[in-house]
């Protein structure tokens, strides 16, 4: 490609494009150099409408009934483990119920394991 580089008869590089990429350069400058300025009353709204649109956050303690009814969950919390744990007389024990007194003499459900081993 003698004289200069052409690619099937055309330029490969514009002369002009250096001159616009000059131009640009320049405006872009000046715009960085001078940023609007935004007034106080429109910047108050933008904020107040983005606020406005924000989620909402709740405490599970509010969701609840606030600090009473959280400290009534805890009480039924606790009843209901220490009924499940130590059953009145008059309840049935829910380890029977579920089966679990049927297992309980069966070696051979903890044997198949190895459960029955002891460490050393």
């Amino acid at each position: 490609m003698p004289g200069g580089a052409q690619n099937w008869g055309t330029m490969m590089t514009d002369p002009t494009e250096d001159e616009d990429e000059a131009l640009f350069q320049a405006a872009m400058t000046a715009a960085r150099d001078a940023p609007p300025v935004v007034p106080a009353a429109l910047m108050a709204r933008v904020l107040g409408d983005a606020a406005a649109q924000q989620p909402r956050r709740w405490r599970l303690s509010a969701l609840i009934g606030g600090w009473q009814g959280l400290g009534g969950l805890v009480a039924a919390t606790c009843a209901g483990l220490w009924i499940g744990w130590s059953a009145p007389e008059g309840l049935p024990d829910p380890v029977v119920l579920m089966g679990g007194d049927a297992m309980a003499g069966s070696v051979a459900a903890f044997s198949s394991f190895g459960w029955d081993m002891e460490e050393g």
